[in-house]
């Protein structure tokens, strides 16, 4: 094979190998909006079976980290990334979770995205088994649990649910809370609740209601909130905390329905949240 032929055969393999490495569609920020899983049991490393992290490891999991910082707390990716510019790490965990997964294990991917500099940016997780489990799964709480509930309204401009859809108000109850929460002494666990009110179909619901979560989530890491803990659910439009069956006109409907539109904050751990 002359110079040239294999000049071409390694170009041609590093392309191939730049484009494996980076599954989702990562802008230089380190944000993405669609993350691209690997398939759940395709691991390459760890026996093909996953590792079980510890609320110690998860909670100092946050962003701006280094590779070698993650490396050395929750190990190597658990997936064939490539082997340049890789600007994500996929890992396949599992929690005891007695009486919740199968064999009393919830099995979970989690995600975590570099920016152009390597620093980690963005996490993700997914269920894995059961499907339809919120991951990470709950854990006994090292303390009682703190909730707080923000008025989605207060949030996000109407019928949004995006990072760019953050109102200024918005800005200053999310960096008011990151900042109470990073004062705890202990966290073991952050859920985060989207909620809905009946307007809309259900399905149009359940997935406006998760996307806001997820975007509060994401706004909390870029604000030093333990990432490994955090978790997401949308509910929707199940859990009204205000009626409205009298009969109202439209406007007065949605003013009445306001208190359905939230996102609700829990935290287990040794501190206190200050009420809004």
């Amino acid at each position: 094979m002359n110079k040239i032929k294999i000049t071409s055969l390694v170009l041609l393999t590093t392309s191939f190998l730049v484009a494996c490495s980076t599954k989702s569609n990562v802008r230089a920020d380190g944000t993405t909006d669609k993350p691209v899983f690997p398939e759940p049991y395709s691991v390459t490393f760890n026996n093909s079976r996953g590792t079980f992290p510890t609320v110690d490891e998860l909670v100092n999991i946050k962003a701006g980290m280094t590779k070698d910082q993650l490396y050395k707390l929750i190990g190597r990716p658990h997936y064939d990334e490539g082997m340049f510019n890789v600007r994500e790490w996929d890992y396949l965990f599992h929690f005891h979770t007695p009486g919740q997964g199968t064999n009393d294990v919830t099995t979970c991917q989690f995600k975590v995205i570099y920016d152009k500099d390597k620093y980690a940016r963005s996490f993700f997780w997914r269920a894995v088994d059961p499907v339809d489990a919120v991951c990470p799964p709950k854990v006994p709480a090292k303390g009682p649990t703190h909730i707080l509930n923000l008025g989605a309204d207060a949030l996000f401009a109407f019928d949004k649910s995006g990072r760019n859809d953050i109102l200024p108000e918005g800005y200053v109850k999310l960096d008011r809370l990151a900042e109470d929460i990073k004062r705890f002494e202990k966290v073991s666990a952050i859920r985060i609740v989207g909620h809905t009110d009946y307007k809309g179909s259900e399905a149009y619901n359940d997935a406006l209601s998760k996307q806001r979560a997820e975007t509060v989530r994401q706004y909390l890491v870029s604000r030093g909130v333990p990432a490994g803990v955090m978790s997401v659910q949308g509910l929707g439009e199940r859990y009204p905390v205000q009626d409205c069956s009298a009969d109202l006109s439209p406007k007065e409907e949605v003013k009445c329905l306001q208190p359905n539109r939230r996102v609700s904050i829990e935290v287990d751990g040794v501190g206190q949240l200050k009420k809004e």
